[in-house]
């Protein structure tokens, strides 16, 4: 391979066929990318600085919104930069940087998301225990175990695929650095790399998946144990959200990324991918606060101090 022209930067076809609308496309998708920003630094806000939102849930929920706010400005900035560039192109050390943060930051969103099912789990199965179990240092260990493995997770893939040699064409058909599109790129066989990546993802997400089925299970079995309507709707009203944000993100994933990279279509992994990046991380803030009295509280009480400073400084 020393013979061969290292590449040193590639380019991101993105979306080829929205050209004469690039502009509409850009307004829409900057609107949503600031509504999803701004939300979650809302909830992190307030999390932080509302002393009735702490406890576990609203804990990981907080580390859920910071999540969401690096994930989704890991690739839609440049997608941005590309629908107005004329070369839609990308270094290879920023596209390597790419790869590794957006993977990284979805492998940690499914391990959040399994401690958040612990978490409802402990509050409505063994709610006489709960404080005592879910203490901080607990809720401390499973945010720390969740980032923790979600660097594990895509640490593996990311050396393989990056070790391998990139010597032309560079066009890398999607908006960003997918593993997918840079391995058909390789000029070597890289139908190992793709199975160990499927492999990998489909433990994660099956393993993941597995332990929040089970924790929604002995939910919901608990649940209808409750004698009183409202208090079997106040019980399941606290696990609506997170079940929202499950179903989306594991329908978005497994379309995706389990099953091998050559039966899957591109076009249609670009599109599935874009909804994925942009509209989870916008329904943390949405659904967590429309569906949560105290969140809506805390926000209320946080915008009324706000206001009187405000009034009170002029």
């Amino acid at each position: 391979m020393e013979n061969h022209t290292v590449v040193a930067e590639f380019i991101l076809l993105g979306f080829p066929s929205i050209q004469k609308v690039r502009v509409l496309v850009f307004v829409g998708v900057l609107v949503i990318y600031i509504l999803t920003v701004t939300g979650n630094i809302v909830i992190v806000a307030t999390v932080a600085y509302d002393s009735t939102l702490h406890k576990p849930m609203y804990f990981f929920l907080g580390n859920l919104s910071f999540l969401g706010i690096i994930y989704v400005s890991s690739t839609i900035p440049k997608l941005l930069a590309n629908l107005l560039a004329v070369k839609k192109s990308i270094s290879l050390a920023g596209c390597k940087a790419q790869a590794f943060s957006h993977f990284f930051l979805g492998a940690t969103e499914f391990f959040l998301l399994t401690a958040m099912a612990y978490d409802r789990y402990m509050a409505i199965c063994h709610p006489l225990h709960y404080h005592t179990i879910m203490s901080s240092r607990v809720c401390i260990q499973l945010a720390c175990g969740s980032w923790f493995g979600g660097l594990m997770t895509v640490l593996v893939q990311t050396v393989l695929v990056f070790r391998l040699p990139f010597c032309g064409p560079n066009i890398i058909n999607h908006f960003y650095c997918d593993v997918g599109p840079l391995l058909k790129l390789a000029c070597t066989n890289t139908r190992p790399i793709e199975w160990i990546v499927f492999i990998i993802a489909t433990v994660v997400v099956f393993s993941n998946s597995l332990l929040t089925v089970v924790s929604y299970i002995f939910i919901i079995s608990a649940v209808m144990r409750i004698p009183s309507a409202s208090g079997r709707q106040k019980a399941f009203s606290t696990c609506i959200a997170h079940l929202v944000v499950v179903v989306t993100l594991y329908g978005a994933i497994t379309f995706i990324y389990v099953r091998p990279t050559g039966h899957s279509s591109l076009d249609m992994n670009k599109v599935v991918s874009l909804l994925n990046t942009l509209v989870t991380p916008l329904l943390n803030p949405f659904i967590y606060t429309l569906r949560n009295k105290e969140v809506k509280d805390a926000l209320k009480k946080g915008f009324t101090k706000n206001k009187i400073f405000e009034d009170n400084k002029w």
